[in-house]
């Protein structure tokens, strides 16, 4: 399963991707539920918890206005509009789930977050989003993000 989460986290960082990106090309024929079941479908034979996926979706769509007014005094020097589109999606999507998926352990969070900015954003993207995200987690619960190691700068996270 959890690794079908990753794959899951995928699909919602590309469709809310694209949903960034058409937003800011003011497409007026974006449809978020199509392009949600669109990408959905193009892994139906390897995704389990397409609910997952939905809610991460809509749950990001709903919240981002709230989400970015969070992020944005974490990362002051980086008005939200400023950050690389693909890094703002992995921002919220991690931010999304640290605050509403409570079943999943923010080192967990934190970890998908950052192996999504290794594999899809920018060479600094993973430290990054791991220093945004572990502010986060510092203060809403004074606990400590996962430690990069120092080989690869992977986040190790105990299961």
């Amino acid at each position: 399963m959890a690794s079908n989460r990753h794959l899951g986290r995928i699909i919602a960082l590309q469709t809310l991707f694209e949903q960034d990106f058409r937003a800011a090309a003011k497409d007026s024929t974006f449809d978020l539920a199509a392009v949600l079941e669109r990408n959905i479908a193009r892994y139906q034979a390897t995704v389990d918890d397409k609910d997952f996926i939905v809610r991460l979706v809509r749950g990001v769509d709903a919240k981002a206005p709230e989400l970015d007014a969070e992020l944005q005094p974490v990362a002051p020097e980086w008005p939200i509009d400023q950050i690389a589109r693909m890094d703002r999606v992995i921002l919220r999507l991690g931010l999304y789930e640290l605050k509403f998926e409570k079943e999943v352990p923010a080192k967990v969070v934190i970890n998908e977050a950052v192996e999504l900015a290794k594999a899809f954003g920018s060479e600094n993207s993973s430290k990054f989003v791991n220093g945004v995200l572990g502010t986060v987690l510092r203060k809403e619960t004074g606990e400590e993000p996962p430690k990069p190691k120092v080989a690869d700068e992977t986040v190790e996270v105990e299961a």
